[in-house]
């Protein structure tokens, strides 16, 4: 690999690994394990393996090294581990390093299952755990303290899209000797500079756009080479939650076509919102890329694009936003995002809906609101069918 490959390049062909048959496409080692040559050999694998050595799946395999190599490339991580789902990553990075006693930050606007881990999970285990608005900087800042082993936040919160400044709480986490992990999923590795702005460890669920066609279930945590190996992956391999060689195909498959996709994506995420302001049957069109929102120069330094999703507080409440979203012809109704197709989700009733009421309305989850992932679709299309199913709400 060239250091100087941009990033399109680097999407396509680092990491790969051809067998003695020089195929293009990178081949499935679909082997739960592996053969040594005697005894002394897998003795010696498994007191140290080398970069192309494996000893089994759960460890390591060469079409998931090849997968984690190029998106460590594409992101700028020194190593990355490979997981079975986004929510196997975002747990197996914080307990990896986390024991009883250990203090976490995190923002409260979260994704469900992250609130989860860190309400439930964590807390049961006697770790301690302090939720601040992630747009306060005093809140981090007073929050933060001598010992708190990490902080953790989603770049771009889900659904409500809130962004976060990584560098300045990079800098507040760095001051107490904090690392910085982030939930990067909305920002995807195509406007990403996480790394560049302080971040010591970023997730990604693939499941979303790294995959980007509703197949597999995957994720990634990407950090420095000592953090990967050290920590992270003596977890990961002992729990299981490794991914498979068969997804991570799927995902190098993905990574290649990402760019194009997320940049199409996010460009007609943008008309929609523009097309959607004023509606009469929304109250608000939530979207970084639009000079409205409260971060939107933040998500300009951070991103230069606002992303693929559009929330939209529909008029009614749960009956608008159901009528909007029963309307719809194009977009289908799920809870996936970051697909080819434009996915529609009602948060109070479905990915949010264990969060208490009082709880729901803190984090602006609102009955009306409606998450919008726009996929490949014609955008003059999304648009006309998007209007056509508000003028009904009215």
């Amino acid at each position: 690999m060239s250091d100087n490959w941009k990033s399109g390049t680097k999407a396509v062909h680092t990491g790969t690994r051809r067998s003695q048959y020089g195929e293009v496409s990178e081949a499935i080692f679909m082997t739960q394990g592996f053969v040594y040559e005697s005894a002394e050999h897998a003795e010696q694998r498994f007191i140290s393996t080398g970069d192309d050595e494996f000893i089994y799946a759960r460890y390591g395999n060469p079409t998931v090294k090849m997968f984690e190599e190029r998106i460590a490339a594409l992101e700028g991580a020194e190593d990355a581990f490979a997981t079975a789902s986004g929510m196997a990553a975002v747990s197996g990075a914080l307990t990896s390093m986390l024991k009883a006693g250990d203090h976490v930050v995190s923002s409260r606007a979260l994704f469900g299952s992250c609130l989860y881990i860190l309400e439930e999970v964590l807390a049961r285990f006697g770790v301690e755990v302090t939720f601040v608005d992630g747009t306060d900087l005093s809140q981090w800042q007073a929050a933060i303290r001598e010992g708190t082993k990490a902080v953790f936040f989603e770049s771009v919160s889900n659904p409500t899209l809130e962004a976060i400044d990584i560098k300045a709480v990079a800098d507040l986490a760095h001051a107490k000797g904090a690392l910085v992990l982030i939930d990067n999923v909305f920002a995807t590795p195509v406007f990403s500079r996480a790394f560049e702005l302080g971040a010591d460890v970023v997730i990604y669920s693939t499941t979303k756009h790294i995959d980007g066609q509703g197949r597999a279930l995957g994720g990634v945590i990407l950090g420095s080479r000592d953090f990967i190996r050290g920590t992270v992956e003596p977890y990961m391999k002992h729990t299981g939650g490794s991914m498979s060689p068969f997804t991570a195909w799927i995902m190098l498959k993905g990574l290649e076509t990402m760019r194009l996709r997320v940049r199409a994506q996010a460009s007609a995420a943008l008309e929609v919102a523009k097309a959607l302001q004023g509606h009469a049957a929304i109250d608000q069109v939530i979207y970084p890329g639009l000079e409205q929102h409260p971060q939107y120069d933040l998500v300009q330094r951070q991103m230069g694009a606002g992303g693929t999703v559009v929330s939209l507080i529909v008029k009614g409440g749960k009956e608008g936003a159901f009528k909007f979203l029963n309307a719809v012809q194009i977009g289908v109704i799920s809870n996936n995002l970051g697909d080819a197709k434009t996915i529609m989700t009602h948060p109070a009733t479905t990915t949010h809906q264990r969060l208490p009421e009082d709880q729901k309305a803190s984090l602006g989850i609102a009955d009306g609101l409606v998450r919008v992932s726009i996929g490949l679709e014609d955008e003059t299309d999304l648009i006309a069918d998007f209007l056509q199913a508000l003028d009904g709400v009215n």
